[in-house]
C-alpha cells in the first residue's frame, strides 16, 4: 500500500520538476535576450559625447565650438527619439539614458560655457552661483519630464531652448565683444542665465512640437514661409536663433498673463451683469 502510494506520487514531483526546470530554462533564455536597443542609444550617446566636447572646449576657451557642439547635441537629441519611435525601439533604459544625456549638454555645458566665457573672471562668486542655479534648474526640469511627460505642452522652458539661448548670446556676444567681456556684458549674460533656468521650472506652458502633425496636408503658403525662415535663419544663425529663442521663451509668460487678464475681465463682466 505504502508503495503504491509513493508509485501515484512520483508523476506529480517529476511533472513539478520538470515544470520548474521548464521554468528556469525560459528565465536563462530571457537574460540572455535582454539587452539594449544599439540605433536610439548610439545617437544618444552622440548627444552625450557633443556635450562633453562642448564642456572641454568652453573651458579651453574655444567658445565658438562649444556652442556649435550644443547645437549637435539639439540635433541628436531630437533624432534619438524619432528613431525609436519609428522603429518601436522605445525603453526604460533608454528615456533614462536620454535624460542622463541631457542633463551633461544642456545643463552643465551651457553653464560652463556661460562660466568660462565671462562670469567667472567678471563676476567671481556669484559667476558660480548664477551658474550652479542654471544647472540645478535643468536638473530639475528633466526630473519633472519624467515623472510628468509633456505632450500637448511642456510645462516651463524646455531645456534644449534655455540651452539653445544660453549658446547663441555667447557667439553673438564674442562675435561682438571678442574676448573684452566687460563687467556690464557679463552681467547680462548671467541675468539671461538665471531667467532662463527659472523658466525651465517655471509653471508657464510652452508649444511642444510633438503636438505638429508633420504627415498632414498644408497650404502651400506653409511652404513658402518655411523658405523664408530658412533664407531669414541662414543670413545670421546665431543672432536669428536668439531672437526666435528669445521670443519662444516669452511666449509662456505672455499667454500666463493674457490667460489672466481674459479671467479678470471675465468676472468683471459677470459683476457687472448682477
Amino acid at each position: 500500500m505504502h508503495e503504491k502510494n509513493q508509485s501515484k506520487l512520483h508523476p506529480i514531483s517529476e511533472s513539478a520538476g520538470s515544470a520548474e526546470s521548464k521554468k528556469s530554462a525560459g528565465e536563462h533564455l530571457a537574460s540572455r535576450r535582454r539587452g539594449i536597443y544599439l540605433l536610439p542609444n548610439l545617437i544618444t550617446t552622440g548627444a552625450l559625447f557633443a556635450g562633453f566636447y562642448a564642456i572641454v572646449a568652453g573651458m579651453n576657451g574655444q567658445m565658438i565650438p562649444a556652442a556649435s557642439a550644443i547645437f549637435v547635441a539639439m540635433a541628436l537629441d531630437t533624432a534619438d527619439g524619432r528613431v525609436a519611435r519609428r522603429t518601436h525601439t522605445e525603453s526604460e533604459f533608454g528615456a533614462e539614458y536620454d535624460s542622463l544625456s541631457d542633463m551633461v549638454a544642456f545643463g552643465v555645458a551651457p553653464a560652463l560655457l556661460a562660466f568660462s566665457w565671462g562670469l567667472g573672471a567678471q563676476l567671481g562668486r556669484i559667476g558660480w552661483v548664477v551658474t550652479f542655479i542654471y544647472m540645478a534648474c535643468a536638473a530639475l526640469r528633466l526630473a519633472r519630464f519624467n515623472v510628468k511627460s509633456d505632450v500637448k505642452a511642456f510645462t516651463g522652458l524646455p531645456s534644449p531652448s534655455a540651452a539653445a539661448i544660453i549658446a547663441c548670446s555667447v557667439c553673438v556676444w564674442t562675435d561682438m565683444f571678442g574676448d573684452d567681456n566687460g563687467l556690464l556684458v557679463a552681467s547680462s549674460l548671467g541675468a539671461i542665465t538665471v531667467i532662463t533656468g527659472l523658466l525651465m521650472v517655471s509653471n508657464f506652458d510652452y508649444y511642444s512640437p510633438k503636438s505638429l502633425d508633420l504627415k498632414g496636408r498644408v497650404p502651400f503658403v506653409t511652404l513658402v514661409l518655411a523658405a523664408l525662415v530658412f533664407a531669414v535663419l541662414l543670413a545670421d544663425p546665431p543672432r536669428v536663433l536668439l531672437v526666435i529663442g528669445g521670443i519662444y521663451a516669452l511666449t509662456g509668460p505672455v499667454k500666463f498673463a493674457w490667460q489672466g487678464l481674459r479671467v479678470r475681465r471675465a468676472k468683471s463682466a459677470e459683476l457687472e451683469g448682477d
